[in-house]
């Protein structure tokens, strides 16, 4: 008998997840994906914690008796430090969170100076914090919510070009200098972000180092995988490659070719009003 596929269903409020998409079929060639986009409410960033709770539990019960996953990834960093807790607690499928890379930096930072660039959500939240207190108490951390940068990024995928001044507005308060000492890391806290590592280098005052936190992710999901038991082959799930949105508007020709490009060609509208 063939052996089952994974099902994996990524989520996020838009794009950005497919920075995580793209290292989990990178990390697993094998696995079926399905990718969710909650379109209808982008951007997670500027919704209060307890109305943006609510909305992510409610489209993931629906998206979750469509796709019927073996495992969900929350490739979306504000969704998992406001939701994470409860999707676990409602539902049995197993889910692999994002949350900002400040453990790898504190370690691989040599002049102590740390840079994180995240959405004005997670940047407030106390989970962020958390993490800070625990992995970088010995390191100058710089929080900055870029409140255009996840946009500038969804711009940038559906082809339209950078306006380079923004961007480098977007960015530039990481970059500090203290003591003599300068920020030598920069977290990417929203997966959006890696889609513009390569023109932030531009714009940068200096080189640094951007951590990525997609192939942590995909190498956690392969080890969730490892450990559940497959549901197998299901007629009525989505088909590998099929990105489902929750407004139509986010159907436009532009739209639908950036997720071709990233792996998704199909793709389906879920209408669930924001």
């Amino acid at each position: 008998m063939p052996t089952a596929k994974p099902r994996i269903l990524l989520f996020d409020s838009g794009m950005g997840g497919l920075t995580v998409a793209r290292a989990v079929a990178r990390q697993m060639p094998e696995a079926h994906l399905v990718y969710a986009a909650d379109n209808a409410a982008f951007p997670y960033g500027a919704w209060k914690e307890k109305e943006l709770a609510r909305r992510i539990v409610m489209v993931i019960c629906m998206l979750i008796d469509e796709v019927h996953p073996d495992v969900v990834v929350i490739a979306c960093n504000t969704a998992s430090t406001i939701a994470l807790a409860d999707l676990r607690a409602a539902y049995k499928v197993p889910f692999v969170g994002t949350v900002p890379a400040i453990k790898p930096a504190a370690a691989q930072t040599k002049s102590g100076v740390i840079g994180v660039l995240a959405t004005p959500g997670t940047v407030s939240r106390e989970y962020t914090h958390s993490l800070i207190h625990t992995f970088a108490f010995h390191c100058k951390v710089i929080l900055h919510g870029a409140p255009r940068l996840a946009e500038i990024a969804e711009r940038k995928l559906k082809g339209h070009g950078i306006d380079l001044d923004e961007l480098k507005a977007e960015i530039a308060p990481v970059f500090r200098k203290r003591d003599g000492k300068q920020t030598d890391v920069v977290v990417l806290g929203c997966t959006h972000y890696p889609l513009l590592t390569e023109d932030m280098a531009k714009v940068a005052p200096w080189p640094v180092t951007y951590i990525d936190p997609a192939p942590a992710i995909a190498r956690r999901t392969a080890d969730i995988v490892e450990e559940t038991p497959l549901k197998g082959d299901d007629p009525h799930a989505p088909a590998h490659g099929t990105v489902i949105l929750t407004s139509a508007r986010g159907s436009a020709s532009e739209t639908l070719t950036a997720y071709a490009s990233m792996g998704f060609p199909k793709h389906m509208v879920i209408d669930l009003p924001a």
